[in-house]
């Protein structure tokens, strides 16, 4: 079939730029140490930056909230899907962001993709007359939502502010939208927030911070980036995944109760899709406590050792490692077939680190994505840093 010889023709072509995508099977529960198409792997790849995915207390919510709620909720939160499991989580969401939003209510969702589409669209759509600016180095799901706006679109350099500010000044739109990742999902850099607030506030622009690698990671007690820089206002709009350091699923926005309102009446990915299961709500109820408590306070301080640690054990000549003080750590290499070949060797000796190539990352800049958990060791992460070193070298 003709139809079936263009796509294969297309695969072909990412074969030939070493951009094709390849799926492991993991047999084991989420962790550093995990069996994977039968070989035992020591995994610095995943997002469970605080080691809560398997942990004994949220598996034990979880079975509980399955013998109480079942283990669908069966239909949309507008229809008959809003379980008192939900309530309770988003009860909790808004009591957890409210130091840094006035008035806050929570809404959840199944996935942070999602609840990054309804935003943008659901704030787009309450004014014909909107603009969007949108950070060069957003993650798809915020690029996406701004395409699906079907509204003017304005893109920034990464954490320029003076470009951010003369595209808001030279903005005829009654409704600016800002849209920015907190930490930056392959470099692990922090966007300007403090800066970026105060030009949404002095244009009456909202703020839409994506939080998805910051929740639970940044600021004393966990609450994310807005805990970080110590802000506060009701311009922001934020959105947080549940499915990262809080170790189950899903996601939430956080922010004004208005704002909320009118993403549960006008939000398309909110209202037309069936609710996630209620169990996994009671479960993050556990998860938060913990990353609230002492527990995630010693888990976060951890994580920070074992980053300021593999600064201190990276000593590589050609590679690049960026500028990041969290838990992604990233290593660019450049040419996507080197990089491939470097996660390759290392997956041989038994480490498995992503290799991250380009529509993902700018084109020349593929690059290892070394991402540390809480629950790494010392001594694995010294293991890895000298694995890296030598093979730069090889």
């Amino acid at each position: 079939m003709e139809l079936l010889n263009k796509l294969d023709t297309q695969l072909q072509a990412l074969a030939a730029q070493s951009l094709i995508r390849t799926r492991r099977t993991v047999e084991t529960p989420c962790a550093p140490r995990v069996t994977v198409d039968g070989r035992e792997l020591l995994a610095f790849c995943s997002n469970d930056y605080l080691g809560l995915a398997a942990h004994p207390a949220i598996a034990a919510a979880l079975q509980e909230g399955a013998d109480r709620y079942g283990t669908g909720s069966g239909a949309s939160h507008l229809i008959s899907g809003h379980s008192r499991a939900h309530v309770a989580l988003e009860e909790r969401l808004a009591a957890f962001e409210s130091p840094y939003l006035v008035d806050a209510r929570a809404l959840t969702f199944c996935t942070g993709y999602m609840a990054n589409l309804a935003v943008i669209t659901g704030l787009a759509g309450v004014d014909k007359n909107t603009e969007i600016f949108s950070e060069a180095l957003n993650h798809a799901s915020l690029i996406d939502g701004a395409r699906l706006a079907r509204t003017g679109v304005k893109v920034y350099p990464h954490a320029d502010v003076e470009a951010l500010a003369a595209l808001l000044e030279a903005s005829s739109a009654t409704n600016k939208i800002v849209v920015t990742d907190s930490v930056f999902s392959m470099d692990g850099d922090l966007a300007p927030l403090p800066a970026l607030l105060a030009l949404c506030e002095r244009h009456d622009a909202w703020l839409v911070v994506d939080d998805a690698h910051g929740f639970g990671t940044l600021g004393d007690n966990g609450h994310g980036a807005l805990e970080h820089f110590e802000l506060r206002s009701p311009n922001l709009v934020y959105m947080g995944t549940l499915g990262k350091a809080a170790g189950v699923g899903g996601a939430f926005v956080a922010a004004h109760a208005t704002v909320i309102e009118t993403l549960v009446q006008r939000a398309r990915p909110y209202i037309f899709t069936t609710a996630a299961p209620p169990a996994l709500a009671h479960a993050l109820l556990t998860s938060l406590d913990i990353i609230e408590g002492p527990e995630g306070r010693r888990r976060r301080n951890h994580l920070q050792a074992l980053v300021a640690q593999w600064r201190e054990c990276l000593a590589l000549r050609r590679w690049q490692p960026l500028a990041s003080e969290t838990a992604i750590q990233p290593i660019v290499i450049g040419p996507n077939d080197e990089t491939m070949r470097a996660s390759a060797a290392l997956y041989e000796q038994g480490f498995w680190v992503g290799g991250i190539r380009p529509p993902t990352v700018p084109a020349d800049t593929a690059r290892l994505r070394v991402t540390f958990s809480a629950a790494h060791t010392e001594a694995e992460v010294a293991a890895l840093a000298a694995a890296l070193n030598q093979l730069e070298r090889t």
